[in-house]
């Protein structure tokens, strides 16, 4: 029987049209008789067909081929990257006045709750890492629109290491398991990726941040989330801006030590999957704001960085972010390979109102992202599997392909015909239909990019600048950490180098505790991520010096007043006073925190005068560092 759940069955009676079209797929077994995959009930599911008692299994066994061969494939590749993962369902919402900047109908319409599916994920490591790696966490969100799926695939990090997809491929090489010996998993602290990051300094603004308290996350319901890339919201006029999405999680944000992270990994391997799924089944809070920046077409070039540039941030303190909108996440999936594994996300699904911009790194994704998914999900056909299908209607003219699931009836399959009536008709931008931006655009064919992308070392300098003190000891000590795990000299020698162009503190505090001195000079260019014959005018700018500092890159200037959904442990034995007890997880669940009794053994506990306290966890089965 399945423990009565008030929260849950509130949820199953408020489904939206994405899990109304889900529940028509979904298949529960109660009450019903086993079968094989023909229909077939199944008499025996326990012994397979012998000749005699102690016989070889026969051949004619249908049942025990249909089901080992079912079992043999059940498995599919893994995500390249970000193959770990958990995901919820919930709903968008926009706030009222947002016609000024887009046309996009579940940014305008505040009467919308347009259904959302989102995964998060750490990026490194295997599906079967452990959860609090320090790594970049993705957060990416399907929004099931009426206009059809609009996909905001982000991460928990404004930026990114490197300005051009081309570079991708060595990227995640260098930070995957050396194929030598497939180590470390999940993990940076290793020879490859420093030595790609030392010959590439566009990848320092990034590194402070993954060195920083958001790599290691308290939860992933406490992080905030990113668009990382330029995009453009044009309005009913046509008019075009450029913007940033930002997600504002309003629990604020918080972290874990990385002492914390270590005994974490070690207690609850599925730390992070855990607290999502085990918050929203008890009616907790999962929500974020859904902020923009938005930039002006005139002011693009009035930053000292180039917008394009997805190694840079706008500091909020020069663009504030305008909040419109609010996510809530209230349903945990059903089934994890049919939704969280089988999802497949693209930046490229846009809806009218949203277009992309010309980011290098984004223009490269379009391609990818498509591509990754006809090998891991088995074909062009995985847009019709449940949980990628839109919520509104789809009708086209491709075909065919493995594992078609919709039936097409009629004669053609083609644009333009008259036997079918001309159908499937398309759409005028008076009816919805999405037409691209009409940017302008000159210039002659180049592998190249502008002044501004070679600048590496301010935004790198602003992050630790704008961080607070025991922000900054904890980059110093990850950082510290990483580099002692690298072997070859040489490449440290590199890191300390580029480090003390960001910050000399940073650098000189890193190298004493590596027991090194900083190298004056580095062998070669500073910058060797460019072309055979590149020149002088790719070469990293040196440092700008500047005070400016941003507070909103600091986690110190969080949310701090609330315990809600905070884990607290009470120790108690027997002989504990019942009163005491009871008035103690009163205060804290009133306060929308979960409170657990704690005590030597399982089962239950007697009080003082001699009632049964249920035990939530034995000493045993828990540590300190799995509560607030």
């Amino acid at each position: 029987m399945k423990k009565n759940n008030p929260a849950r069955n509130a949820r199953a009676t408020s489904r939206n049209s994405k899990q109304e079209q889900l529940a028509s797929v979904t298949q529960n077994p109660e009450g019903k008789k086993l079968t094989g995959n023909q229909g077939i009930l199944i008499n025996d599911d326990t012994n397979s067909l012998k000749g005699g008692e102690r016989g070889p299994p026969l051949l004619e066994d249908f049942y025990l081929r249909e089901k080992i061969t079912h079992f043999d494939h059940e498995r599919i590749p893994e995500r390249v990257v970000h193959a770990r993962g958990v995901a919820a369902h919930g709903f968008f919402q926009a706030y009222p006045g947002n016609e000024k900047l887009t046309k996009a109908g579940f940014l305008t319409d505040s009467s919308r709750k347009t259904p959302v599916f989102v995964r998060f994920s750490t990026v490194a490591g295997s599906r079967g890492s452990a959860d609090l790696a320090r790594d970049v966490r993705g957060f990416a969100v399907k929004f099931y629109t009426e206009e059809g799926n609009f996909d905001l695939v982000g991460n928990n990090i404004p930026v990114f290491f490197i300005q051009d997809a081309i570079k991708f491929p060595d990227l995640i090489h260098s930070v995957k398991p050396e194929p030598n010996n497939e180590i470390p998993q999940a993990a940076s602290a290793h020879d490859t990726f420093y030595d790609f990051i030392s010959l590439s300094p566009e990848t320092l603004h990034m590194l402070m941040w993954v060195m920083s308290d958001r790599a290691i996350p308290r939860s992933l319901r406490m992080m905030e989330g990113f668009g990382i890339h330029t995009f453009r919201l044009i309005d009913a006029t046509g008019r075009s801006r450029f913007v940033k999405f930002h997600w504002k999680p309003l629990l604020g944000m918080h972290s874990v030590t990385w002492d914390e992270a270590l005994k974490i990994n070690g207690a609850d391997p599925d730390f992070h999957r855990r607290d999502l799924f085990e918050t929203i089944d008890n009616g907790g809070v999962v929500e974020w704001e859904f902020g923009v920046q938005v930039v002006e077409e005139k002011d693009e070039h009035k930053f000292d960085f180039d917008l394009l540039d997805p190694t840079k941030l706008i500091p909020e303190e020069m663009v504030p972010v305008q909040r419109i909108g609010k996510m809530t996440l209230n349903r945990n999936p059903d089934n994890y390979f049919a939704e969280t594994e089988q999802v497949a996300f693209h930046p490229g699904h846009l809806v009218p109102g949203i277009d992309f911009s010309d980011d290098p790194l984004l223009q490269g994704r379009l391609f990818s992202y498509t591509d990754t998914q006809l090998t891991r999900l088995g074909g062009p056909n995985f847009a019709q599997i449940p949980i990628n299908r839109p919520a509104c209607p789809m009708h086209n003219n491709q075909r065919d392909g493995h594992m078609q699931q919709i039936i097409n009836p009629g004669e053609s399959a083609y644009h333009p015909n008259t036997i079918g009536g001309g159908c499937p008709m398309q759409a005028g931008a008076d009816a919805g239909g999405f037409v691209s931006y009409p940017e302008k655009m000159t210039g002659v064919k180049v592998r190249g990019k502008t002044d501004k992308f070679f600048d590496h070392f301010s935004q790198a300098s602003l992050f630790f600048r704008s961080q607070s003190t025991p922000e900054q000891d904890h980059m110093v000590n990850a950082l510290t950490f990483e580099l002692g795990m690298v072997k070859r000299a040489a490449i440290v020698d590199r890191m300390l180098f580029l480090l003390a162009k960001i910050d000399a503190g940073l650098a000189d505090r890193i190298a004493t505790g590596l027991g090194k001195s900083i190298p004056k000079s580095t062998d070669g260019r500073i910058n060797q991520s460019v072309g055979a014959d590149a020149g002088k005018e790719t070469e990293t700018k040196p440092p700008k010096k500047s005070s400016f500092t941003s507070p909103a890159l600091s986690m110190a200037n969080t949310l701090k007043d609330t315990i809600e959904t905070r884990k607290i442990a009470i120790l108690a034995g027997d002989g504990v006073d019942e009163a005491s007890l009871s008035a103690m997880k009163q205060a804290l669940t009133s306060a929308g925190a979960i409170a657990a009794v704690i005590a030597p053994h399982g089962g239950t506990i007697k009080g003082s005068k001699g009632s049964e306290i249920k035990v939530d966890f034995a000493l045993l089965n828990v540590a300190s560092v799995l509560f607030d």
